[in-house]
């Protein structure tokens, strides 16, 4: 009896030196990027925009190319925590080069583009979205890059390093990322960093166009910390307003951006974490969000993941779109329906000009 007693001290004492290893692993390698951190830009082209043009601005958040119409994460209540395979994701990646191809816009805002993840089986997106484009000129802020993630025990996550791609037919003058506020407490290893880049782009008349990127957390239950990062987006969109530039902002907002998605889509009314209603009344002056026509098409930008998609049954909402200033004339905003064959997120596009 003391030899098994021994034996199980043992192996108790060896575990918690494991699991205390472990999370100071966790502790000691996360760490947040600066803010105000200047981007490197690859420019393609020399084109500068024009007022009075008709251009095309497509959002597409591309869940790390892991999400085919039939999967499911379980941090929404769904099964699995990786892609099934690298031939999925590759395959995925192709779908979405494809889509945006036939779509052709003159700029795109990816967001959930892994460099490197377990996740995503160590495909390389941002190399795949840069090659597989190879007109456009293009900038990467990253997000974040985890910590190896054990998490579920049966299939863990593992390490993700992950961030924004932004595609520009005109040449990008400059780039930057700001970060937003996280969760402080041991949330904040879920959440992970977040952050907005901002590209200029040079304009004929000598002013600027802002086109700023941005993913808002999704599954954090802290209502000060979407707050806080609404806040720091208002902020900086209202300081280049009144520096004389046109901004529009596109992206993941997390938020539904209809305000009423579930009365469009015949969902459920309790909200999810990253189904709020997007805080209009708290967007600065000169902006707002370009949503008209929207409800009237009823083509939803995202899907949960709890299960595999069901069309007319699974649980939809609009969440990605476009926040623009007033000097920014919307002509057209349009999901692009996919059926989320490549994505949990379909892509959504802006037709606009400068004016």
């Amino acid at each position: 009896m003391k030899k098994m007693l021994k034996i199980l001290l043992t192996l108790i004492l060896v575990l918690v030196i494991v699991v205390l290893a472990y999370v100071g692993y966790v502790f000691f390698s996360y760490q947040r990027l600066p803010d105000h951190m200047a981007l490197k830009v690859t420019n393609n082209s020399e084109t500068a925009l024009t007022k009075n043009t008709d251009y095309r601005l497509m959002s597409y958040n591309i869940g790390y190319a892991a999400y085919p119409a039939d999967y499911s994460f379980f941090m929404d209540g769904g099964k699995y925590s990786r892609a099934y395979d690298q031939e999925t994701v590759e395959k995925n990646m192709t779908g979405i080069l494809e889509t945006t191809k036939e779509l052709d816009p003159d700029f795109a805002l990816f967001q959930e583009v892994d460099q490197k993840g377990d996740r995503s089986m160590k495909v390389d997106e941002v190399t795949g979205l840069t090659t597989g484009l190879p007109t456009y000129s293009h900038v990467y802020a990253q997000n974040y890059d985890s910590a190896y993630l054990f998490y579920p025990l049966t299939q863990p996550i593992g390490k993700a390093k992950s961030g924004l791609v932004t595609l520009s037919k005109a040449t990008i003058s400059e780039s930057t990322r700001y970060k937003l506020p996280i969760d402080t407490d041991f949330n904040k290893f879920f959440d992970l960093d977040r952050g907005f880049s901002a590209s200029l782009i040079p304009v004929k008349d000598s002013r600027k166009l802002t086109l700023i990127n941005t993913h808002m957390s999704a599954f954090t239950k802290n209502r000060e910390v979407r707050q806080a990062q609404l806040a720091k987006l208002f902020d900086f969109m209202k300081q280049e307003y009144e520096n004389g530039r046109y901004v529009i902002v596109g992206g993941d907002f997390n938020h539904d951006m209809l305000g009423n998605s579930p009365e469009v889509f015949g969902t459920q009314t309790e909200p999810f974490n990253w189904t709020h209603p997007f805080p209009t009344s708290d967007l600065p002056a000169h902006f707002r969000v370009a949503n008209e026509g929207l409800a009237e098409a009823k083509i939803p930008s995202v899907r949960r993941n709890n299960e595999a998609y069901q069309k007319g049954q699974s649980f939809v909402s609009i969440v990605d779109g476009f926040l623009v200033s007033d000097n920014v004339k919307v002509e057209k905003v349009a999901v692009h329906e996919t059926d989320f064959a490549n994505s949990d997120h379909q892509p959504i596009v802006l037709t606009f000009k400068l004016g």
